[in-house]
This record gives C-alpha cells, structure tokens and sequence, in this order.
C-alpha cells in the first residue's frame, strides 16, 4: 500500500515537472512563434485568427507536450544535461508529429514531410528544439532541486 502511494506520488512529481518544463519551454517558442507569426495559424485549430488565442493554445498544447515528457523521460534526466538530451530529442520527435503530421491532419491538409527542409519547417526544427531543450532541463532541475 505504501509503495504504491509513493510509486503515485513519484509518477505526479514527474508529470508535474514536466508540465512546469513545458510552459517554460512553451513561453520562449511561443515567442518566437510570434516573431515569426506563426500564431495565427495555431488559432485556425479552433476556427480563429487571433494571435492570443494561438498563444493560448500553444500553452495548453505545451503543457500537455511537457507531462508527457515528465511521463517518458524525467527518470532519464538525473541532471540538467540529460534532460537537455532527451528533451532536444523530445524536441524532435514532436518537430515531425507536430507540423508535419497532427496539425495538417487537424486542418484538413495532407502529410507535409516534402516540406521539411523549406526555410519555414526549418525554423519550426528550432523551435521545437528550444522546447525540447528547455522543457527537459526545467523537469530535470524542478526533480532534482
């Protein structure tokens, strides 16, 4: 009984930290979503064009991006340089599952791997990576503090 308590507690630590990690990192790509104005086109997920509704959703989206890592990855991540590796991979993964896959399928579109390597894709890749990088290393320092 009191193993699983703490195994419960164990798990929520992880999730929360990974939460905590994708806001972090959801505020700084959100950033630079909005130089790049890209948020519109987040808010078109819900039928808008506001560029707050697209950060919004990017936050909600970032957090639940974030548990999951905490989920997957905060047992990994002993110190702020692993979770920096495994959230650039993190990163990476949700650079392919994000843009290329989920979003064009949520908006009616086909897959978009041919446009990976075009300039706007690319800094998509940045992005996700400054996301990933940040999310593991906030979980990993929130763990470990």
């Amino acid at each position: 009984m009191m193993d699983t308590i703490q195994t419960q507690q164990n798990l929520m630590s992880k999730v929360i930290g990974g939460v905590v990690g994708g806001l972090v990192g959801g505020v700084v790509f959100g950033i630079m979503m909005a130089m790049m104005g890209m948020l519109p086109m987040i808010a078109g997920l819900v039928g808008s064009s506001s560029a707050v509704v697209g950060f919004l959703i990017h936050m909600v989206i970032s957090a639940i991006i974030g548990a999951g890592f905490g989920f997957l990855f905060a047992a990994r991540s002993t110190n702020i340089t692993q979770g920096v590796l495994w959230g650039l991979g993190y990163g990476f993964i949700w650079w392919i599952l994000g843009p290329m896959v989920l979003m064009p399928l949520m908006m009616g579109m086909g897959l978009q791997f041919a446009a990976a390597f075009t300039p706007p894709m690319l800094m998509s890749l940045v992005g996700h990576l400054v996301y990933g990088g940040l999310a593991g290393a906030t979980c990993a320092w929130y763990l470990h503090r």
